[in-house]
C-alpha cells in the first residue's frame, strides 16, 4: 500500500497547491514577530526623571532650557554603584516657595548640594518622549522596573505551557481546528491587551497571547511541512522562518509610524482576525487524517491537491497507509532521553543550545532597546541580517554539513558580544555592525538547532526529544528579561559578557555532536549510539581480511 510520500511524488511535492499554502501561512509566521519581540517598542524606556511639583512653573518663570532645568533641579550621579540615581531620586525641596533664584535655586538652601535631603520619586516621573509605552503609562521604572521583566517573562511562560499543551491537542484533535482556535484567542487577547486599564489586566492578556501564539506558529510550521515532499521540507521550513523575519521589518515601520503603544498593539493584532479565513482556504493535514484512520477524508484532501497541481492520481494509489509501518509499539518516557550515553549527551547539548539561542537572540534585541540610539534603525538593520543568515543555512547545510556551520555561528555570536563590550560608544556605526554580526550568528545557530534536533533521536522518542529540548528555549526566554535589565543596572555591558560566555561554550559543545549530513533519520537507539563511530573502521576490517586471504595465494 502506498504512503503519503509515494503519492506526493506523483501529485507534486512542491507545486501550485503547496506554494499556495505557503503564501497563505506566510502572514501567520510574520504576525508572530510582534508577540515575540514586540517588547522593544511596546516597553521602550525613555530618559526620565522624578516629577517634582513646582519645578515646571519655576522653569517657565526663569526661562530655563530642558538641559538647564535638569542640571539645576535634579540630583547628580550619586554614590558609585547606585542604579540611575538621577532617574530615581529627587531633592526633597518645596519648589513652590518664592525665595528660589533662577541662577542657582538651591544655593540659598544649603552650602553644598550634597547636604540637601534626597528621596525617592513620590509624584511620578517626567519622560522625555513624544509617544508612550507601557513603561511611561504604568511607571515601570526604578522600584517598579521588575514589573517590566515580568511582562516579557509572562509571554515566555505562556510559550512554554502552550507549546506543550496545545501541541498535544493538535496531535489529538487535528491541526486545522487547533490553528483556528489559537488564532481567535490570540487576536482577541491582543485587542483586550491594547485596551487594558491596568497593568494587571495587561499582564493577564499578554500571558494568554503567549499561551496560543507560539503554538499557532508551530502548528502552521507543521502544516506546511506536512503538505510538501521530503526533498523540499527543509527549504520550506527555512522560508517559513524568513516570513517571521519579514514580520520584524514590518513591525519596525509600524512602530515608527505609531509611537503610542496602544495603537501599535492594536494595529499589529487586528490582522490576525483575517487569518480566520483559513477555515475555507486550508485543508486538514492528510498525514494527520491517516494517523487517525480517517483514510477517506485523507484521500479527499489528496485528490484536491492533485487537482490544484493539475496532476492525475493513478488508481494504484487510491489506498493509503501511514508513512511508518506499525510494528512493536514502544512507549517513550523521559528516562529514554538520558538512559544511554550518546542520547544523554545529545539531550544535554541540545537543551543548552536551545537555551543559548533564546537568551542571545532575545537578549541582544532587548539590550539594543537600552542603547539609547535610534532604536528603529538599529532594529531594522539587525532584523535585515536574518535574511543572509537563512541563505547561509540553505547554502551550507547540505554541502558543508550541520555541525561546523552551527559551531561557527555560535562562536561568531559569542565573539561579537565580547567585541561590543570593548567597542567605544561614540563609534556607533561600528557597534551596529558588530551587533548585526552577532544577530546573524545567533540566527543561524537558532535555526540550525531547529533543523538538527530531530535528526539526533530515534523514531520512537523523536517528538518527545524535540519537545523537551526546545522547552529550554522558553525557559531561557523567561529569565532573559531579568538577566538583561537587572545586570544592566550594575554595568551596561555586563549582559554582553554573559552572552559571550554562553555563546562560546555552546560553540564548543556543538563540536561534540555527530554530523548528520547525508544520513537517514535513525530508527533505533542502537543507530543513535553508533552515529559517531567512523566508517573507516569497517573499511579497515575488510581490508585486513582481504590481505589475509592474499598472503596464502602469493
Amino acid at each position: 500500500m502506498p504512503t503519503v510520500e509515494d503519492i506526493l511524488e506523483h501529485v507534486g511535492e512542491f507545486h501550485f497547491f503547496q506554494k499556495q499554502m505557503f503564501f497563505l501561512l506566510f502572514p501567520l509566521s510574520a504576525l508572530f514577530a510582534p508577540v515575540y519581540v514586540g517588547i522593544v517598542f511596546l516597553a521602550f524606556t525613555p530618559d526620565h526623571r522624578c516629577l517634582s511639583p513646582g519645578v515646571a512653573e519655576l522653569s517657565q518663570r526663569c526661562g530655563w532650557s530642558p538641559v538647564e532645568e535638569l542640571n539645576l533641579t535634579v540630583p547628580g550621579p550619586g554614590p558609585a554603584g547606585e542604579a540611575f540615581p538621577r532617574q530615581c531620586r529627587r531633592y526633597e525641596v518645596d519648589w513652590n516657595q518664592s525665595g528660589l533664584s533662577c541662577v542657582d535655586p538651591l544655593a540659598g538652601l544649603a552650602a553644598n548640594r550634597s547636604q540637601l535631603p534626597v528621596g525617592p520619586c513620590q509624584h511620578g516621573w517626567v519622560y522625555d518622549t513624544p509617544g508612550s509605552s507601557i513603561v511611561t503609562e504604568f511607571n515601570l521604572v526604578c522600584a517598579n522596573s521588575w514589573m517590566l521583566d515580568l511582562f516579557q517573562s509572562a509571554v515566555n511562560l505562556g510559550f512554554f505551557i502552550g507549546s506543550v499543551g496545545i501541541g498535544y491537542t493538535a496531535d489529538r484533535f487535528g491541526r486545522k481546528p487547533c490553528l483556528l482556535v489559537t488564532i481567535l484567542i490570540n487576536a482577541t487577547s491582543g485587542v483586550l491587551m491594547a485596551v487594558s486599564p491596568t497593568y494587571t489586566w495587561m499582564l493577564i492578556f499578554r500571558l494568554i497571547q503567549g499561551l496560543v501564539s507560539k503554538a499557532g506558529w508551530l502548528i502552521g510550521y507543521t502544516l506546511i511541512t506536512e503538505f510538501v515532499g521530503p526533498s523540499h521540507r527543509k527549504l520550506v521550513g527555512i522560508l517559513y522562518q524568513m516570513a517571521y523575519t519579514t514580520g520584524l521589518l514590518v513591525l519596525t515601520g509600524v512602530a515608527y509610524a505609531l509611537p503610542d503603544w496602544r495603537w501599535l498593539q492594536l494595529t499589529v493584532t487586528l490582522p490576525n482576525f483575517c487569518l480566520l479565513l483559513y477555515y475555507w482556504c486550508i485543508p486538514e493535514s492528510p498525514r494527520w487524517l491517516i494517523s487517525q484512520n480517517k483514510n477517506a477524508k485523507a484521500m479527499k484532501v489528496i485528490k484536491h491537491i492533485a487537482k490544484k497541481n493539475r496532476k492525475s492520481l493513478p488508481s494504484s494509489l487510491q489506498s493509503l497507509q501511514p508513512d511508518e509501518e506499525v510494528g512493536e509499539k514502544l512507549n517513550p518516557s523521559f528516562l529514554d532521553l538520558v538512559r544511554t550515553p550518546q542520547i544523554r549527551k545529545h539531550t544535554l547539548i541540545l537543551m543548552y543550545n536551545w537555551f543559548t539561542g533564546s537568551v542571545l537572540y532575545q537578549g541582544l534585541i532587548m539590550h539594543m532597546g537600552l542603547a539609547g540610539s535610534n532604536i528603529y534603525l538599529d532594529f531594522f538593520y539587525s532584523a535585515l541580517v536574518e535574511f543572509p543568515a537563512a541563505l547561509i543555512i540553505i547554502l551550507t547545510i547540505d554541502r558543508v554539513g550541520r555541525r561546523y556551520p552551527w559551531a561557527v555561528a555560535n562562536a561568531v555570536a559569542g565573539a561579537a558580544c565580547l567585541a561590543l563590550v570593548f567597542t567605544p560608544k561614540d563609534l556607533h556605526w561600528l557597534r551596529l555592525t558588530v551587533a548585526c554580526l552577532g544577530r546573524m550568528g545567533i540566527t543561524v545557530a537558532y535555526e540550525m538547532v531547529c533543523l538538527v534536533n530531530a535528526e539526533l533521536y530515534p523514531t520512537f522518542i523523536r517528538n518527545l526529544g524535540v519537545l523537551v529540548c526546545s522547552s529550554m528555549c522558553d525557559i531561557g526566554g523567561i529569565i532573559t528579561p531579568f538577566l538583561v535589565y537587572r545586570l544592566t543596572n550594575i554595568w551596561h555591558e555586563l549582559p554582553l559578557v554573559v552572552f559571550a560566555v554562553v555563546g562560546l561554550v555552546a560553540a564548543g559543545l556543538v563540536l561534540l555532536l555527530p554530523e548528520t549530513k547525508g544520513k537517514t533519520l535513525p530508527e533505533t537507539v542502537d543507530e543513535v549510539e553508533n552515529m559517531q563511530r567512523p566508517r573507516k573502521n569497517k573499511e579497515k576490517m575488510i581490508y585486513l581480511q582481504v590481505k589475509k586471504l592474499d598472503i596464502p595465494l602469493n
